[in-house]
């Protein structure tokens, strides 16, 4: 794991520093002996004892992220975000301190929006967070400035405090006051969420997840207590999918916990060859 990636995180139990011990058999390790076994895969556990990590995307999920965000489908949503950081970063902050610090992506999953925004960024470094270790596995090898680390995002976050310029939420859920905490004063957080009538075409069909008429209302009410709103961007386009790119997107969201594999492959093998689907996020910005 880089060196500067090790220097954003502490220790999840007492929250000392952790360096990292020579190779071979890599670990992190605090000056209270805490120790953390580096994966082969290039993740570091820093959950504690008593986490449960149930709700973590699973392998079936992952590999349908995988194949779904590789295919492009999402490329516009990915470049509005790389191009928010971007700019985010660029403008004159609130504190000179927020214009140093990595990038934290809590949620991150697979680590494809945290690699893409770190391709704008090529003086930045990135960490991502989930609770998921197949998605890390993953994460790990997104992107050659990255580091993933497992932990469960509604808990204390195993990060520095102040150790990120920029922090990035993406279709994932948020703690508002763990956020803040590890942004630099001035340092910029990016929310990506589902508008009411994105996959509008799908839901009724697949059983699906919907998204509430006021789930604007209700990010904002858990953020605003720590940050000032910026400015929101609406990202809308139509996809054309086949059968396999519609089961890959039905299997990757939580909608994929509440229906099983089968019911929806019987679902999707009732659609036209190819569908119309609607792409429908906002792309927010808050300061710190």
């Amino acid at each position: 794991m880089r060196a500067e990636v090790v220097r954003m995180l502490c220790c999840p139990h007492c929250g000392g520093d952790l360096t990292q011990t020579p190779a071979p058999g890599t670990a992190l390790r605090c000056p209270n002996r805490h120790v953390f076994d580096v994966a082969r895969q290039g993740y570091v556990s820093l959950l504690p004892g008593n986490a449960h990590t149930g709700t973590g995307d699973t392998a079936a999920m992952v590999a349908a992220r995988t194949a779904f965000l590789g295919a492009g489908h999402y490329d516009p949503i990915a470049e509005c975000l790389a191009a928010e950081s971007a700019r985010a970063l660029a403008a004159p902050a609130v504190d000179a301190a927020a214009a140093a610090g990595g990038v934290v992506d809590v949620g991150a999953g697979t680590g494809h929006y945290l690699a893409r925004v770190l391709d704008r960024l090529p003086d930045r470094v990135g960490l991502a967070l989930d609770v998921s270790k197949y998605a890390l596995r993953r994460a790990a090898r997104a992107h050659p400035r990255a580091g993933a680390a497992v932990c469960d995002t509604w808990r204390s976050l195993p990060v520095r405090t102040g150790a990120a310029a920029l922090a990035l939420n993406v279709f994932a859920p948020r703690n508002g006051a763990e956020i803040h905490r590890v942004l630099r004063p001035g340092g910029v957080l990016l929310v990506v969420a589902p508008n009411p009538n994105h996959l509008t075409e799908l839901v009724s069909t697949l059983g699906l997840l919907s998204v509430a008429e006021n789930k604007r209302d209700r990010l904002d009410a858990t953020l605003l207590p720590h940050f000032t709103p910026l400015d929101r961007r609406t990202v809308e386009f139509t996809m054309s999918l086949a059968r396999h790119d519609v089961e890959a997107l039905a299997g990757m969201g939580p909608s994929a916990r509440h229906t099983s594999a089968e019911e929806l492959r019987e679902r999707v093998a009732g659609l036209a060859e190819r569908t119309a689907v609607t792409a429908s996020v906002s792309v927010a910005a808050y300061r710190a």
